[in-house]
């Protein structure tokens, strides 16, 4: 076969299986018959009427937020089992607890006018048993979907709200009865507060158009793209992972789910050039993670940033774009010094997509332009996101194989409906340890202890600061890592006198991180599902491959330029020097430098170098180059071959 007669990477199967990509996880039901039937009528129903409201016919924020809950609780219902070996078959139990959630919604509906000054303030007893009930089927629809960790984190702060009468010092409060706390929670400032908010206004929004991506051919498009442009290099299918996970990962909003849908090919093809397998899954989960931060969709915890901080979401983007480039060139540099170690080669030109061919195909980046155009042009991110759904429509038939018809657009609507139930349930979920915390204060608590941290050194209040939204991001998707660790460590970046965006782009990078970041790492330990390797080994490499990018939160506050604040020289050499440093740190955890292996010492001064670029200013970087010449003297004319020899026998696998 010629170059010109290779059209696609992918076999029509595999191609359907990305189309059709779903993240509903290991316990879902096989639905068939007129349980199909019904399932199919109620995602579709659900998904036109988020759009009709959000376009045309705006309603009362606590109906809306509360009817997004029920279509998205209904369906957890029908399509997980409520474990894992359980029938599947619905079950009476599944029945009821959807009886229940509609029966919720109908009370908040009817009873909407009073609700807003009864709900946390005087509830009366059947307020609080309505209001329980919701909470209960809320964790249960996030059991479900996400597994046990973000109940269990949430029932740690529902018990808080009932101990903290008990408990010394900043942890202390004065309590409060169990009918006020769950009517709080259940309310506008819990469960259906900002993260639902955002759930149901822009999460579904851009699920769908995700959706429709899809099932247009965009999303094989992205695949083959990636292989086109980075397959032939040298280690190509790694390369091909970062480009390609970049881009599906944007738009589906959960890395564990992306690195589990582009893994199944990148994976066995990053193992055929040489990579061991644990390395692939860890940079398939690396990569996978770093689609949430990449621009212009970034998963989902954008849209919540945009609500937490009331910036515009265009000006969030614009400021994310370097911070997207350094985290993938940093594991670019990985894959590129791994690679060149192990002397591997790329995959034949004849066996990739011909680059003519993919060319003559770009219109198909056309949704993707449209949806930046628009944001940027000042657009509403509704507007922008419902145009670029019907962008995919129209383009999808420009191209016969995958011209959508309304059986497609149905598919594209439900794929949509699938894929935001476990965001759903994580918001929902997310919304109650958000509202423990403002009901508590012990937000504010927190950041009277990172401002006492940082009156002694600023720079240990931000590594105080990573380390918890790390721990709090653990086992938990991006949406709602982020949404807790905004809660509770953004106010104390603000009160320590960092600027708003930079203090929650801070947080919102160490909770994407936290995907790959041992003991629970959710993105490597998927990669290593599809992998076959050790969990916890593929989780300490993920990390070993994203380390570089620990630095890149830092440079926000000492570099501020690279949130594209300051004038274009700057800010491009900003970037230049953040490359650099990124670079250096790299070639330091890897043991490859000026095209030899290094030993102890050049690692140490290589990693001086780095942290020296942290901080945007001509003496350090002067400082910099001198420790970079003087690593490269040393190994060129000190270090011992021997040193080099057995360096060069290691693997970061």
């Amino acid at each position: 076969m010629t170059t010109e007669e290779k059209k696609s990477i992918l076999s029509d199967d595999q191609a359907k299986e990305i189309e059709k990509m779903e993240d509903v996880g290991s316990n879902s039901r096989e639905l068939s018959g007129v349980f199909k039937i019904i399932f199919t009528v109620i995602a579709v129903v659900g998904a036109l009427f988020h759009l009709f409201v959000l376009n045309f016919y705006p309603i009362d924020p606590w109906i809306f937020r509360s009817v997004h809950l029920a279509f998205g609780a209904v369906l957890a219902l029908m399509l997980f089992k409520g474990r894992k070996s359980g029938s599947n078959k619905i079950s009476i139990i599944d029945w009821a607890l959807i009886l229940s959630i509609i029966a919720v919604t109908s009370y908040i509906y009817m009873n909407l006018s009073t609700l807003l000054f009864r709900f946390g303030v005087m509830p009366t007893k059947l307020d609080a048993y309505v209001a329980l009930l919701g909470l209960l089927i809320v964790f249960e629809i996030t059991r479900r979907t996400s597994g046990w960790t973000l109940p269990i984190l949430a029932s740690i702060f529902v018990a808080y709200a009932f101990l903290g009468p008990y408990l010394p010092g900043i942890l202390n409060h004065r309590g409060y009865t169990w009918e006020r706390f769950v009517t709080y929670i259940f309310g506008l400032d819990g469960v259906f507060g900002v993260t639902l908010d955002v759930s149901s206004k822009y999460i579904l929004l851009f699920i769908i158009f995700g959706a429709f991506l899809q099932m247009s051919g965009v999303g094989r498009y992205f695949i083959d793209f990636s292989f086109s442009l980075a397959g032939g290099m040298r280690g190509g299918p790694a390369k091909v992972s970062v480009i390609s996970s970049g881009l599906m990962g944007m738009m589906n909003g959960t890395s564990a789910g992306n690195a589990v849908a582009t893994g199944s090919l990148t994976i066995p093809l990053m193992r055929r050039v040489g990579y061991t397998g644990r390395f692939a899954a860890a940079t398939e989960a690396t990569a996978s993670a770093g689609g949430q931060i990449m621009i212009p969709i970034m998963g989902a915890g954008a849209f919540i940033m945009a609500e937490l901080t009331g910036i515009r979401y265009s000006e969030i983007i614009i400021a994310a774009t370097i911070p997207a480039l350094l985290y993938f060139l940093s594991v670019y540099f990985m894959v590129d010094f791994q690679a060149i170690k192990n002397g591997m080669k790329g995959i034949p030109r004849k066996e990739l997509p011909s680059l003519k061919g993919i060319l003559k195909q770009a219109y198909l980046f056309i949704p993707i332009i449209l949806l930046i155009g628009s944001l940027l042009s000042g657009y509403s991110v509704i507007r922008s996101g419902t145009v670029s759904i019907l962008a995919c429509l129209f383009i999808s038939w420009l191209t016969p194989d995958n011209k959508m018809g309304p059986k497609q657009v149905i598919e594209a609507l439900v794929l949509g409906m699938k894929n935001t139930i476990q965001l759903l349930a994580v918001c929902a979920t997310a919304g109650v340890i958000v509202g423990v915390i403002a009901l508590t204060g012990v937000g504010q608590r927190f950041s009277s202890m990172l401002l006492g941290v940082a009156d002694t050194n600023i720079l240990l209040a931000l590594i105080f600061a990573m380390l918890i939204s790390i721990i709090l991001g653990m086992g938990m998707p991006t949406t709602a890592a982020y949404a807790v660790a905004a809660s509770v460590v953004a106010p104390g970046l603000i009160s320590i006198g960092i600027p708003l965006l930079t203090a929650h782009m801070f947080v919102f990078y160490f909770a994407v991180m936290s995907a790959i970041t041992p003991p629970v790492a959710l993105a490597a330990y998927a990669a290593a599902g599809v992998a076959g390797t050790d969990p916890f080994k593929t989780g300490i490499t993920a990390f070993k491959l994203g380390i570089a990018a620990f630095i890149v939160p830092f440079m926000f506050y000492y570099s501020p330029q690279l949130m594209m604040e300051g004038s274009g020289l700057n800010i491009a050499w900003s970037f230049v020097t953040a490359s650099a440093g990124i670079y250096l740190l790299a070639a330091c955890v890897q043991g490859w430098f000026a095209k030899k292996s290094t030993g102890i010492i050049v690692r140490v001064l290589l990693v001086a170098g780095s942290l020296c670029l942290i901080n945007a200013g001509l003496i350090m970087d002067t400082i910099a180059v001198g420790i970079v010449v003087t690593a490269i003297l040393y190994q060129k004319f000190i270090q011992k071959d021997s040193d080099g020899n057995l360096e060069s026998k290691e693997s970061i696998a």
